[in-house]
């Protein structure tokens, strides 16, 4: 009987432990959520992050520089999940650079030959890109290119969502590990949120 116990604690404990991290903690709670009530960027642009789950990027005036983000991005998150219908990703960009986005744009849709109505891009003001981006409440600053290397998650109401964590700054777009260990995961458990509370909705509607 010690023997069979032994091997137990041995073979068995160890692969639980190993299922329950591999399936990754936030799969078992709601997506925390930071920052409330972040800048609606509707009041700027003809996107907006109301009724919306949208990925936010702050790629600033040096649109080549942020081509390999972009690709990581493209390929990890947004072509695993753009055909949710309230899922898009919103690029905010200095006015002055339509051209380079436009470009940009054109070398995402052609690496992977993905349908990129739900990337869009938004041009603001200076003035307009901080108020958007100092809405979040964290502890980073946008560079002397107005970009940042790191992007977000905007839920329906307009709120921050990410990682509790007291490093937690955003998901770094340079990092094919951040994607796809914690953003991946985070995208999989805010959309799967949002459809089991629309389907209790739908379920109370049918009564």
């Amino acid at each position: 009987m010690k023997k069979y116990i032994v091997l137990a604690v041995l073979f068995v404990f160890p692969l639980v432990v190993y299922l329950f991290f591999a399936s990754g903690v936030n799969h078992f709670a709601k997506l925390p959520v930071l920052t409330q009530h972040v800048e609606e960027i509707g009041q700027y642009a003809d996107v907006q992050f109301a009724d919306r789950i949208s990925v936010l990027g702050f790629f600033g005036n040096e649109l080549q520089d942020k081509k390999g983000l972009a690709l990581n991005l493209n390929q990890k998150i947004y072509k695993r999940f753009y055909q949710f219908s309230d899922f898009q990703f919103v690029i905010a960009l200095p006015k002055g650079t339509e051209d380079q986005a436009e470009k940009l744009k054109e070398e995402l849709a052609g690496s992977t030959g993905t349908d990129m109505s739900r990337w869009v891009f938004v041009f603001l003001l200076p003035d307009q890109l901080k108020a958007v981006f100092n809405s979040l409440y964290l502890p980073i600053s946008l560079d002397q290119n107005d970009a940042s290397p790191y992007v977000f998650i905007i839920d329906r109401e307009a709120n921050l969502r990410g990682r509790d964590d007291d490093d937690f700054i955003g998901y770094d777009a340079r990092s094919v590990a951040d994607i796809n260990n914690n953003m991946v995961d985070d995208v999989k458990v805010i959309l799967a949120e949002y459809r089991l509370a629309l389907k209790k909705y739908n379920q109370k509607a049918d009564r």
